[in-house]
């Protein structure tokens, strides 16, 4: 199957998919209605939905990038979420009770010096992360999520609540998952892509070959294996991401030099010293320098992540609608410029 026809298969919008698959239609429902009970179930748990969406590069039969998209996720994606999810769960609590050697996916608790430093910027939007004796539940940062739910400021909290949050990893000791409020959890669905996965595949058949027994020479040899490939995959798992991110950086200035002149509604997505960022529908981000903003000396407010207009008396907040102009942009260099359109 592919996620477009389920989706079409959901919500009843195709009727040549709904009669090629006539067979499995119930099957899907079901499956739909599960992930809706998995849903709530990790809600009320805490489990945090950041939401945010990931850029899509359309690439023309010679690679070059002809159309950035924002990446639209379906009921269908999330069913297969939902189910890989409570896989991955399920398996690491089962290993977790046998004290098997093993691979965990951790995610710890975030720092409350950065949870007070999220806070100073909360409270300009009326809200708070709420830490009791220095305690912190998932269901915290789940709370202000569900209440910032289809606000302008939606984006922009989401994804500094992303920064506050710990990198999740790779460890040999299970320390639970905070952002989705689980005790247990691993990475077990993706073997044919993920070292860890392949790794626990491993442990798992030999388990299961061995009525759910290890000897102790074998426990410490794999439990040795385990750190180190988990230190190792952590570090390989960075280089990839970052070698991602800048592939998508390069692809979105290629596609914006050809857009060079154009206007478009934006939204400040970061407000720095030396400027600001700009995000546009499709996930495109720019910088606007001070003197691209208007003719006029900007105060930056580094509590309040704002900028203010010495003579205008102008704010400019994080979240705030603005019309930019693509200014420049270059792949060699990864990098988009923006002006702001000053209307008259």
């Amino acid at each position: 199957m592919n996620y477009a026809d389920v989706t079409k298969i959901l919500d009843r919008s195709d009727e040549a998919v709904l009669t090629r698959y006539a067979p499995y239609v119930a099957h899907f429902d079901r499956m739909k209605e599960l992930a809706e009970i998995l849903i709530d179930r990790r809600s009320k748990a805490g489990s945090l939905d950041l939401d945010i969406p990931e850029s899509k590069v359309i690439l023309d039969k010679d690679g070059v990038a002809v159309d950035i998209q924002k990446e639209e996720l379906t009921i269908a994606n999330r069913i297969i979420e939902q189910f890989m999810l409570t896989a991955n769960e399920t398996i690491a609590e089962r290993f977790c009770n046998l004290d098997a050697p093993f691979i965990y996916r951790v995610h710890e608790v975030p720092d409350k010096e950065k949870i007070d430093e999220l806070n100073q910027f909360l409270y300009n939007f009326g809200y708070k992360i709420k830490v009791e004796k220095d305690h912190i539940e998932p269901k915290a940062f789940a709370e202000v999520l569900e209440d910032i739910q289809g606000k302008p400021e939606e984006k922009i909290i989401s994804t500094l609540i992303l920064r506050t949050l710990k990198i999740a990893k790779y460890e040999s000791e299970n320390k639970g998952h905070f952002g989705i409020a689980s005790q247990y959890y691993c990475h077990f669905t993706s073997p044919i892509r993920r070292y860890p996965d392949l790794f626990i595949h491993r442990i798992i058949s030999k388990y299961l070959a061995n009525g759910n027994r290890m000897s102790i020479e074998e426990k410490e040899k794999y439990h040795g294996q385990a750190v180190r490939y988990a230190d190792s995959s952590s570090e390989r798992e960075k280089t990839a991401q970052k070698v991602e991110r800048e592939a998508v950086q390069i692809k979105m200035a290629e596609y914006m030099e050809t857009k060079v002149g154009e206007e478009y509604p934006g939204i400040i997505s970061s407000i720095t010293p030396f400027g600001m960022f700009v995000e546009l529908e499709n996930t495109v981000e720019g910088f606007i320098r001070f003197e691209d903003l208007g003719n006029e000396y900007f105060i930056y407010d580094e509590n309040r992540k704002t900028l203010l207009g010495e003579h205008t008396k102008t704010v400019f907040r994080i979240g705030d609608k603005m019309d930019i102009r693509v200014l420049r942009a270059s792949k060699e260099r990864h990098e988009i410029d923006f002006e702001r359109m000053i209307k008259n």
